[in-house]
């Protein structure tokens, strides 16, 4: 029996520990580790999930503690299983396992992702921030206005106690107060409820898919950062960021993403270089020639714009695309911009707590203020920062109106983005024409949800 560590970050790690090594008797977990979210470390995956083999759950530590580890157990093996990191990063951590003996495996995409009986598509991205909740809400309203019932099903963001989080249901803004969802959650949850599709999320994502069919005729897989699907999808649509290009190459498991894509969505193209789409749409044509390349925008969307100009503003933006996604700006800092603010606002002179601790940890950021709030600790540090920063106007962009959250004592404005084809082929007549040719091709999928033993 070989004795495992799965290093993750509250999502992936726990998916493959489901499907591939929970029921497995050749491997015995003894820890998962957690990094890119804040105090996700010190839990333990409850004996509820991890089934029969470990009555007494299993421990989660920060991932500062691996090579600790490795060493006090005797570790065999070290499972990567997280995303949107670095190819340089993944090799600096392969070199450090294996230089205290432990192998180091990167689970198959293919290998972990568990058949529908109802036709899935799948949004996934080569990066975080590329555009895949707009995508998302698109192709949701392309599938309701020909009479679909779709269901969106989220990777996971399981931050709170597990035990309440194996499956989770939202239809509804009481749902949201009923699971206790942080902002990152609302963030992705909120616009699709707003649109009346029916969204599932956890940390049993067979469970969840076996509900999920219960009431759909189509399943779409919302994915999280640029991770792979955890279903097998019917069409594959993959976005990509050209104020990034060249990134689909560098992270993991996006270049993996790019590979398998059935639709390779170029997005921001209203805002990006022409050479930067090029460079993107070249790095598409050596790595999948079948793909279909369809260019996109994400345009900006302020309701009363006047009001910017001549403002010193306050610029929040979301906070995984500021942190681990890299990006140096967003929606927000574009309406500044282009809405003529007389200046942005700098907040880390009085940014406080966990958002202190954020500017420490990722100093490029600079002076964009990240919607950190994965707990009601780092909720009030958003709250109380916000409300100390010297500025005329706050411009939020981020997916959910965090005024209906925060108690913000100055004028307040929210910037939203939308997915929007920039010319042929268009997406909805991509994904149906997918749609018809797979139903033509393939007999009816049955459903298996079981672990691989």
């Amino acid at each position: 029996m070989e004795k495992v560590i799965i290093v993750g970050a509250a999502g992936r790690d726990f998916h493959n520990f489901n499907v591939y090594f929970r029921a497995n008797p050749r491997y015995r977990v003894i820890a998962f580790t957690a990094a890119q979210i804040p105090n996700i470390e010190g839990r333990t995956y409850p004996p509820e999930l991890a089934g029969e083999l470990y009555p007494e759950g299993i421990p989660i530590y920060a991932e500062d503690d691996l090579v600790h580890l490795i060493r006090t157990h005797r570790i065999d093996l070290v499972a990567f299983s997280y995303s949107d990191v670095p190819y340089v990063e993944v090799m600096h951590k392969a070199a450090v396992v294996m230089a205290e003996g432990a192998d180091f495996i990167l689970l198959g995409a293919t290998y972990t992702m568990l058949k529908s009986s109802k036709p899935v598509i799948a949004v996934c991205a080569v990066r975080t921030g590329s555009g895949k909740s707009q995508t998302t809400r698109k192709v949701c309203r392309i599938l309701n206005d020909r009479g679909k019932k779709v269901v969106a099903v989220r990777h996971p963001m399981p931050y709170g106690d597990l035990r309440t989080q194996i499956v989770q249901r939202f239809s509804r803004y009481k749902d949201f107060e009923l699971h206790k969802c942080t902002i990152e959650e609302r963030e992705e949850y909120e616009p699709l409820v707003e649109q009346g599709i029916v969204v599932y999320a956890g940390t049993d994502y067979g469970k969840i898919l076996a509900q999920a069919e219960a009431e759909a005729d189509i399943i779409v897989w919302d994915g999280g950062n640029n991770d792979t699907p955890f279903y097998a999808p019917d069409v594959h649509l993959v976005v990509f960021d050209p104020h990034r290009a060249g990134h689909e190459l560098l992270y993991y498991p996006g270049e993996t993403n790019m590979i398998m894509a059935d639709v390779a969505i170029i997005n921001k193209v209203d805002t990006a270089s022409a050479e930067n789409v090029e460079l993107v749409r070249s790095n598409i044509a050596r790595s999948n020639v079948n793909a279909t390349v369809v260019l996109a925008e994400s345009p900006i969307l302020v309701d009363t714009p006047e009001r910017i100009r001549g403002k010193r503003v306050l610029v929040v933006e979301d906070g995984p695309t500021l942190t681990h996604g890299g990006m140096e700006f967003g929606a927000a800092t574009i309406a500044a911009r282009s809405h003529g603010a007389a200046e942005i606002v700098d907040p880390r002179p009085v940014a406080v707590g966990s958002i202190r601790k954020t500017f420490e940890l990722y100093p490029r950021i600079g002076v964009l203020l990240p919607s950190m709030g994965y707990s009601e600790e780092q909720i009030s540090d958003l709250e109380t920062t916000i409300n100390a920063a010297d500025c005329d106007l706050v411009l939020f962009s981020t997916p959910t109106d965090l005024t209906h959250l925060l108690r913000v004592d100055k004028p307040a404005l929210r910037v939203r983005y939308e997915y929007k084809d920039h010319g042929p082929p268009y997406l909805e007549d991509v994904i149906m024409s997918k749609l018809e040719a797979k139903d033509s091709l393939d007999p009816p999928l049955q459903a298996d949800t079981t672990t691989v033993d």
